[in-house]
């Protein structure tokens, strides 16, 4: 075993018992906030949390709930063309998100609305994506929050080269920057992220790779894209993985920290497989009764991420029942704001989607562009008038 700095197997990979481990060889899930709410303790993954802390991140859950919820019905009601639904991950995100300094870049898959949250992306900007109205609508710059990237796996090797030119910059220290790539248990089979893998382990980049186990790619389950669980496989690359209760708000904020804390130092990537269940479909044009029990969703159900910490609050005294209704009502504000904006969002000019193809003048674009206009011009000349 190295302590070679750069390779620093010794880090801690495991936590308390959960039920995800029972009757098997593998350690424990790292979690600090039972489903049932009560508080338990770990050596190396641990934190302090003062009240208000923890009902900003109650808050963070419901929130983000919302916005999920009021997307999917706007979906259903043929006013958005597709959505992927975080329904039962919002404390892998929220817990992930808030341990994030402004200073860190995050790359995302296409469902990553609660880290967009937490880095105060508009969620009306989600939607306009998904309603076919932007290019993606935020400016990955303004919010250190990379654009949505719908090809699996890709975005793993554009963070690991970011967080190489971070390295090249000086950027990285105690104080400085890491970058976290966020992908789902499907990903994993990727020839894209197992690049991403070795590249990051070669080059000690400063990157956390972090894996949102759900369970199920689409309709295929855990066990048909691994052997072993997901958080191994960082071992065979060469750097730490570690496994954490996906529905504990508080333990994916507390390993999540020390991961960006140890790239930070040089200590180089890790892996973190967040284990955690998706509630919905895939996308809204998924469904799931086809390929999963309904035991199975019901039983994950216990395991609620908002609830737990509602349990914790409550038995705590930390919130009474003034707080979760203020919290309610912000809730259903923000979903009728959400809704309003999104159904305001005008459609873009057709050209439109010819800009910033290129960052320079490009003749094949160019060209392409003048002949859809011709196209659409002889729309406006067969009715006599303006059509779009």
């Amino acid at each position: 075993m190295t302590t070679d700095a750069s390779h620093d197997f010794t880090r801690p990979t495991t936590g308390t018992f959960s039920p995800a481990n029972a009757g098997t060889d593998e350690p424990p899930l790292v979690q600090l906030l039972t489903p049932e709410g009560e508080r338990v303790h770990h050596p190396d993954y641990d934190i302090d949390l003062t009240p208000e802390e923890v009902k900003n991140l109650y808050r963070d859950l419901v929130l983000v709930r919302r916005v999920d919820l009021e997307a999917v019905s706007l979906q259903r009601q043929g006013e958005l063309g597709l959505w992927a639904s975080l329904l039962g991950q919002e404390a892998a995100q929220v817990g992930s998100g808030r341990a994030l300094t402004d200073a860190d870049m995050a790359f995302p898959t296409y469902r990553e609305h609660g880290v967009a949250w937490c880095r105060d992306v508009d969620p009306v900007k989600l939607l306009g994506m998904f309603r076919g109205v932007n290019h993606g609508g935020w400016n990955p710059a303004e919010h250190n929050f990379h654009l949505y990237t719908i090809v699996i796996g890709t975005q793993t090797l554009h963070a690991v080269g970011y967080a190489m030119g971070m390295q090249r910059d000086g950027a990285v220290g105690e104080d400085g920057s890491a970058t976290i790539v966020y992908f789902g248990d499907g990903a994993t089979s990727q020839g894209d992220v197992n690049e991403a893998f070795t590249w990051a382990s070669v080059f000690n980049a400063p990157v956390v790779f972090f894996c949102q186990n759900n369970q199920w790619a689409i309709s295929e389950p855990l066990e048909k894209q691994t052997r072993i669980p997901l958080y191994r496989r960082a071992s065979g690359f060469g750097f730490p993985g570690i496994r954490v209760d996906g529905n504990d708000v508080f333990a994916c904020l507390a390993v999540t920290r020390q991961a960006l804390k140890a790239a930070r130092e040089g200590q180089g990537p890790t892996l973190i497989e967040a284990f955690t269940y998706r509630m919905g479909a895939h996308t809204t044009s998924d469904d799931p009764t086809r390929y999963r029990v309904a035991t199975e969703l019901e039983a994950w159900k216990l395991k609620d991420p908002i609830e737990r910490v509602k349990a914790y609050l409550f038995k705590n005294r930390l919130a009474d029942q003034e707080f979760f209704d203020a919290v309610d009502k912000e809730a259903d504000v923000l979903g009728r704001d959400v809704r309003k904006r999104c159904l305001e969002l005008p459609d873009p000019d057709p050209l439109a989607m010819f800009e910033h193809v290129y960052s320079e003048p490009h003749a094949l674009t160019a060209e392409e562009r003048d002949q859809f206009a011709a196209y659409l011009a002889g729309f406006d000349d067969a009715s006599g008038g303006e059509t779009r």
